[in-house]
């Protein structure tokens, strides 16, 4: 089976697309990676090196999101569309809407992310304001949705957020996002703190809310995903504001290996996002089992369940209360971390990610060639 998988160098699905991608390849898939956004640094592609059977190609077309991205999409459209009419693929998995019209003879899936309205949605309590280019933005997605074989989603409720801010899909699927438990380590013994992710000005991760109350552990946010390209040149990007109260230390990006050293050693994690699709950090932080505080939003609590304890929706006091709670009882923030892990292992690891992709696709090419 050969798969061409489109993927956004800039933003946290990047490590979606690494999961998805390694997933693939492990399981004797021949991979076409085509990303846009940026060309990434080495850093980013570093976990490329030793994948045989990836075939990767990196471009810098803005994507839907981006600004000035109208001027790029036509290009970048034709581009796609010629690389797959040379390299013949079983099936286009495409994590962007707008290549879901494509003009090509190959069944595709387009995976929903997130986009700008459902995120104004979540972030504004409100569609975005009308403009030029957002009605733009809305019918290149619309135009890619209509053309894809099937929508899916991380998440029913993403799925049903797109549904009905755009249309409903001919065929919707929800596939969770999985991470190899194998990268972290849940045996670590824990120290009494707290970590999220997320920069202080991104109003959807809302990581400030640990920086509204006092808290009597020390809480660390990180300030990107790892995602982000680091600096050529090494800056200090740490800050530690500290208190009679509390101490929070703000930490610029992180590698992958310092971010799973964060995890390993942090308690609680602080999931304190208003929109979270993909939910790749408080995977990342069940499987390093830490107890999971988490905002009060549908989309945590269809992956977590009772797993995870919750605080009023984008309510700084409620957040400070729970972490206080989960410190002071020191039998539950493990009871919580427990559920937190087992839940990931049991239904968010890659394994199960790609068994499923898998079988989709063998769907798509199986009613290709029936269609024949």
């Amino acid at each position: 089976m050969h798969v061409l998988v489109t993927a956004d160098s800039l933003s946290g699905s990047w490590s979606y697309a690494r999961e998805l991608v390694t997933g693939l390849v492990t399981r004797g898939v021949h991979v076409t990676l085509v990303s846009f956004g940026e060309i990434p640094l080495p850093t980013q592609t570093a976990w490329m090196d030793h994948l045989h059977g990836l075939d990767y190609r990196p471009t810098a077309f803005r994507l839907e999101w981006m600004q000035e991205a109208e001027e790029d999409i036509p290009e970048s459209s034709e581009f796609l569309a010629d690389l797959i009419r040379e390299l013949r693929p079983d099936v286009l998995h495409l994590n962007q809407f707008c290549y879901g019209n494509l003009p090509v003879d190959v069944p595709r899936v387009v995976m929903a992310h997130g986009d700008l309205i459902t995120w104004s949605r979540a972030v504004h309590e409100r569609p975005p304001r009308a403009a030029q280019s957002l009605a733009w933005y809305r019918r290149t997605v619309l135009d890619g949705l209509n053309g894809a074989d099937v929508l899916v989603a991380p998440s029913a409720w993403l799925l049903a957020q797109i549904s009905d801010s755009y249309s409903a899909p001919a065929r919707g699927e929800v596939i969770y996002p999985g991470r190899n438990p194998i990268f972290f380590n849940p045996y670590v013994s824990k120290e009494d703190c707290v970590l999220a992710v997320g920069r202080l000005v991104d109003a959807s991760k809302q990581v400030f809310l640990l920086t509204q109350q006092p808290h009597p552990l020390p809480v660390c946010i990180v300030g990107a995903e790892q995602t982000v390209p680091m600096p050529r040149i090494p800056i200090r990007a740490d800050v530690k504001v500290a208190t009679e109260q509390t101490t929070v230390a703000i930490r610029g990006p992180q590698t992958d290996a310092q971010l799973r050293a964060l995890y390993s050693r942090s308690a609680i994690y602080a999931a304190t996002s208003r929109y979270d699709p993909l939910g790749m950090a408080a995977l990342e932080a069940a499987f390093s089992r830490c107890a999971i505080v988490a905002n009060d939003i549908p989309g945590y609590r269809e992956i977590w369940g009772d797993a995870a304890l919750y605080f009023r929706r984008n309510d700084a006091a409620s957040l400070a209360e729970n972490i206080r709670l989960l410190n002071e009882d020191r039998t539950m923030r493990r009871a919580y971390a427990e559920l937190a892990y087992n839940r990931a292992r049991e239904r968010f690891t890659t394994k199960r990610m790609i068994d499923q992709w898998l079988e989709l696709y063998r769907s798509l090419i199986s009613a290709s060639s029936l269609a024949a």
